[in-house]
């Protein structure tokens, strides 16, 4: 494995710990400023929306158990795909989901970050 694919492996076990822990600092270092990401529902959220669903406590992650996660690089970017099941609170709802996350990265001098994001129920 090259030092980008494990060092992209790292930053999505990052991305996760961070989600379960709430971890505010982790998350913006992880979440490129020009973040879009595609919900479940279909909206459009920027990273000051993730940010703020964390902070606020709209957005708690109980659990993340992963079933499967495969990735590809093609030189400086980079694109995760995680199923798992995610407990929580969403929006202020409680729910338990099995969901299918894909994120594509870009490479930087400061590492892995998160550019794009669609999620969706599996």
């Amino acid at each position: 494995m090259g030092d980008l694919e494990a060092e992209l492996l790292v930053a999505e076990q990052q991305l996760k710990d961070a989600q379960r822990g709430g971890d505010l600092a982790e998350l913006d270092r992880l979440l490129d400023d020009r973040l879009i990401a595609i919900g479940p529902d279909g909206g459009r959220y920027t990273k000051q929306d993730d940010l703020g669903a964390y902070r606020s406590g709209s957005s708690v992650i109980e659990s993340l158990t992963e079933e499967s996660l495969d990735h590809l690089i093609a030189g400086t970017t980079g694109v995760t795909f995680f199923v798992g099941t995610v407990s929580g609170t969403f929006g202020g709802t409680p729910m338990t989901a099995r969901m299918r996350y894909t994120r594509t990265w870009a490479y930087t001098e400061d590492g892995w970050r998160i550019l794009a994001a669609h999620i969706a129920a599996a």
